[in-house]
């Protein structure tokens, strides 16, 4: 990963060195870095404004952060922590999973400070506690509405785009996943992706897949400025994340699902989803197949099949038993 595209000379040296550690010692991905960034900048900013009452800005968003050594970190305290959390709730209305982030980062933070750097001897963030996450049902495609999706898929390069949409919704990829595929990362039935925290993860693409890839194959310009990417844009680079976005929320309102909750993200959800309902998948082997660290995150496709829970209560033995009226 390249260092200069994390330095920030808005952030303080202290952040900068911070995330500089997370890349070269931690090797964490650059989405998860770029992340810690931002949630610690906002924090920074935040503090900066509650304990400066001659700043002159209006907002938190306008503090400058850049001049905060390490004697303003030694004076931030667990109630600061606490307060910023509860600035970020009510005043940004911050989901619980999005709270739990920032928490994460602040507590990694605090802990690079104390333990690693040795510049504090008290860890504010010790007894820091993360927000609960509320535990949703993932939004996904049914079936019939995923057979739909692929059916509008045309224009000028539809043989790219249907095979992009035909890897998110047979193999669950994320969004990462899919634009940083790399053709020679493609053997046979196997692919290679870089997924979450850079950690490679063997992917099993089914026939459908395969004939899609070779499609566009077929017709990938020749004279690709990156000839190992598979997915080119119109300047014939990698495609990025936005282009792929603007592309799945194209097709999804020309499919008539026109709901802007339908994201690359959730054909990942579809994906996962018709693994889980019509294959069989045992748990643990669809947590190995979207690379999810802790087989608690997949298990929230195991909540998702409500037909299967009425069919459970109705083959019940007693289900049947009706009560008998007595006679008058």
């Amino acid at each position: 990963m390249n260092l200069a595209a994390i330095y920030d000379k808005e952030c303080p040296i202290i952040l900068n060195d911070f995330l500089a550690y997370l890349i070269n010692v931690k090797a964490k991905s650059y989405n998860t870095v770029l992340g810690y960034k931002i949630d610690l900048k906002l924090f920074l900013k935040y503090v900066k404004f509650i304990k400066n009452n001659s700043i002159n800005e209006t907002t938190v968003d306008e503090i400058k952060i850049n001049d905060i050594n390490i004697e303003f970190i030694r004076n931030i305290t667990l109630y600061d922590i606490y307060s910023f959390i509860n600035y970020i709730t009510l005043e940004r209305q911050n989901s619980s999973y999005a709270r739990a982030r920032k928490t994460a980062a602040i507590r990694a933070f605090f802990n690079y400070l104390e333990t690693k750097v040795k510049l504090i001897n008290e860890n504010p963030a010790k007894e820091l506690e993360s927000p609960k996450i509320s535990k949703r049902h993932p939004v996904y495609l049914t079936l019939e509405q995923s057979k739909k999706l692929i059916n509008v898929i045309e224009g000028k390069h539809k043989e790219r785009d249907y095979a992009m949409i035909m890897l998110f919704l047979n193999c669950g990829l994320r969004l990462s996943e899919l634009v940083g595929i790399d053709i020679d990362k493609i053997k046979g039935d196997i692919l290679t992706v870089i997924g979450k925290g850079n950690k490679e993860r063997t992917v099993y693409l089914n026939q459908a897949c395969i004939d899609a890839i070779n499609r566009y194959l077929e017709v990938r310009p020749k004279d690709a400025k990156d000839q190992r990417a598979l997915f080119l844009s119109e300047r014939k680079t990698r495609i990025n994340k936005r282009t792929v976005e603007i592309l799945v929320k194209k097709y999804i309102e020309k499919a008539g699902l026109g709901n802007e909750k339908y994201t690359p993200h959730k054909l990942r959800h579809t994906a996962a989803t018709l693994m889980y309902k019509y294959g069989n998948v045992d748990i643990r082997a669809l947590q190995q197949i979207l690379g999810h660290e802790s087989v608690s995150t997949t298990q929230i496709y195991t909540h998702i099949d409500d037909e299967k829970l009425r069919m459970a209560v109705n083959a019940n033995p007693l289900s049947n038993i009706k009560v008998e009226k007595e006679e008058e």
